[in-house]
């Protein structure tokens, strides 16, 4: 008999327009049968947005990597007839490589990683770890990156919204530039999204959703946003019992600048109830109407400068084969918070001694490059309950083979749904020391402290996502929390001059006194919460169980389940130029040379409040405007 996992397996009649025409470039032995996509009309040839590899080329702009950014900021660039674009990209398609796991929006936590090794997708993920980390009792641990077109947008649990009008206030001061403040940052993130409202004849009448039509564009997109066919019921009980532990129910949706309370929040689902990605919007709109050149399954070794110290061409490496593409223009690099930060130390830009160490010629000393990484802490609690969560298909193949059958029917039911619900608070005064509340109050004053989600299913310790449930008949759900407002900063750096060598990771979490007490905080908050639901739960606290009592002890759990929610930034910091940490300045150029930018989460010059998603569609648009007004 199939597992339960296997029967989430759908048969791939569900992919992207622009996957379709890739497959059927593949032989015909590996194409029949894996879709059965109805096909495009009108839409250019397969091969014209396809660079060949190995052939050395030129375009005006070149972009490193196809994820969040990339793909955003270069089909906005190539919708300009007049220059030449091209993206590099390690990865393929994530609908051919990862099938169903990456489309389906509830087989987002299945098929992510956890922190152990076995817990992987090598063919859609870079299979990052981290340095031993003290905060975590010296655990070693996986960090998921999104190794395909599309990046970590094809990776990520799809929740969307944007950060406060604090945060963004912050940003501009923090840069010296007002072009980032909410109100002037609005309009792009309205340029990017095309919001679909929920379906109320298909969501359960306890699952209505609140949220502010004002704060989209009805003309947006090309990025997909709405709300799941399906309202998993222990959601709505979660709700309840955080409004009844102090934490109200939103009505604004959190993409109007505030972030408090509990909603509904939508995700990058399209209305046929698929992921959409950067890939399945914006780069495939682009390779449909535009001369766009993407170079899969290749990978940027290094940049190379001219005498004037300008970014002239990239070094590229597809299978065994060596080519150089030059750019007239610019070079714009979205590798990611881990991979852009190595890309330039590799190519000579970074600390001193971090190129001196590894004998690379020095194009431009900055001691920012692979500093001031933010990143937030993740972890929960766990009950049984007494209602069907995801446990019940993961128990059960029979549940699973109906939930697949409501999917495929009428796109209704379970798989339609990722973790849909985000609830946002200031961790009560009373739970924290006064150090903390004093060190906390640098954070403007909207900015959350913890983000709650509610997880329909068992996370278990965080270590193996596919194997945690206890398959024991019982259903089980997860409460769990992001620290938002963590002092501890992280470093990403070389550990040779080659970039095909991994980058060294070191997160660095709970390690100041202040996010231990922010962390302990809101487990206990996470413990009230749980107190307030006591007519669905079962039994005692499953995890770590009511034994877990003194702060040593909560401490202990918390560094032996902690992981990150892997939302690294702000490695290739955006600031003034006279900030010791800051490489790029806020059009995202890369201090002390010419024809390199830096546009991705890197660039942040923090990580703003909860996902940021959002921002990175942001930013991509907001520096392709000024690539294009000549900024």
């Amino acid at each position: 008999m199939k597992s339960a996992l296997e029967a989430f397996r759908i048969d791939m009649r569900l992919q992207s327009t622009k996957a379709e025409l890739v497959m059927n470039t593949l032989a015909s032995a590996i194409t029949a049968g894996l879709c059965l996509l109805p096909g495009a009309a009108g839409i250019q040839l397969f091969g014209n947005s396809f660079g060949v590899s190995g052939v050395n080329a030129s375009y005006d702009y070149i972009v490193i990597g196809g994820g969040t950014a990339g793909n955003t900021i270069a089909a906005r660039l190539a919708q300009n007839a007049s220059i030449s674009v091209a993206v590099i990209e390690a990865g393929s398609f994530y609908q051919i490589d990862n099938g169903n796991g990456s489309v389906i929006p509830a087989l987002a936590t299945t098929q992510f990683v956890g922190a152990d090794a076995n817990d992987t997708q090598p063919l859609i993920d870079w299979g990052f770890v981290t340095t031993p980390q003290a905060g975590a009792n010296n655990r070693i641990l996986q960090y998921a990156r999104g190794k395909t077109l599309g990046g970590s947008s094809a990776r990520n649990y799809m929740a969307f919204h944007r950060g406060t009008k604090g945060s963004y206030q912050w940003w501009a001061d923090e840069v010296g530039d007002q072009s980032y403040t909410w109100s002037n940052l609005l309009p792009y993130f309205k340029k990017s999204t095309n919001l679909t409202t929920p379906n109320t004849s298909e969501r359960a009448q306890n699952g209505t959703v609140l949220y502010d039509p004002s704060a989209f564009d009805p003309n947006g997109g090309p990025l997909q946003l709405g709300w799941p066919n399906f309202a998993d019921p222990f959601l709505t009980w979660a709700q309840q019992g955080m409004d009844a532990a102090g934490i109200p129910i939103s009505s604004l949706n959190f993409n109007s600048g505030v972030l408090n309370g509990s909603a509904y929040s939508p995700s990058t689902i399209d209305p046929q109830m698929r992921r959409s990605s950067s890939q399945t919007s914006f780069l495939e709109q682009a390779m449909d109407e535009t001369d766009i050149k993407v170079y899969t399954q290749s990978f940027a070794r290094q940049i190379l400068f001219d005498a004037n110290k300008r970014a002239s061409s990239v070094i590229v490496t597809s299978g065994r084969v060596n080519f150089t593409l030059s750019a007239n223009k610019e070079i714009i690099l979205s590798a990611g918070a881990f991979q852009s930060p190595q890309l330039l130390m590799v190519s000579g830009i970074g600390p001193e001694a971090t190129l001196k160490a590894y004998g690379i010629p020095q194009i431009k000393i900055l001691e920012g490059v692979g500093q001031n990484l933010w990143d937030q802490p993740f972890f929960g609690v766990a009950h049984r309950v007494d209602l069907p969560t995801a446990s019940l298909m993961v128990n059960s193949p029979d549940a699973a083979a109906s939930a697949a059958q409501q999917y495929l029917q009428n796109s209704t039911g379970p798989l339609t749904a990722p973790p849909g619900m985000i609830a946002w608070e200031q961790i009560p005064q009373n739970l924290l020391s006064n150090a903390t509340i004093q060190a906390l109050e640098q954070f403007p004053k909207d900015w959350p402290q913890a983000e709650y989600l509610p997880v329909p299913g068992y996370l278990g310790y965080n270590r193996n996502y596919r194997t945690a449930d206890p398959h024991d008949g019982y259903n089980y759900a997860t409460i769990s929390v992001a620290l938002i407002t963590p002092l501890s900063r992280g470093n990403v750096t070389i550990n040779s001059a080659n970039m095909m060598d991994p980058p060294i990771i070191n997160p660095n979490w709970l390690t100041a006194p202040e996010d231990i007490d922010q962390a302990i905080a809101s487990f206990k908050r996470i413990r009230q919460i749980w107190s307030k639901m006591g007519n669905i739960t079962i039994g005692p606290e499953y995890l770590p169980g009511p034994n877990v009592t003194t702060d040593a002890q909560i401490l202990h759990f918390i560094r032996e389940s902690v992981i990150e929610i892997y939302h690294a930034s702000a490695t290739c910091k955006m600031g003034r130029a006279s900030d010791a940490l800051a490489v790029v300045d806020s059009k995202a150029r890369v201090f002390g040379v010419e024809g390199l930018r830096v546009v991705d989460a890197s660039a942040f010059p923090f990580l703003t409040p909860g996902h940021p998603q959002s921002g990175i569609y942001m930013l991509a648009e907001k520096i392709a405007d000024d690539i294009l007004s000549g900024r």
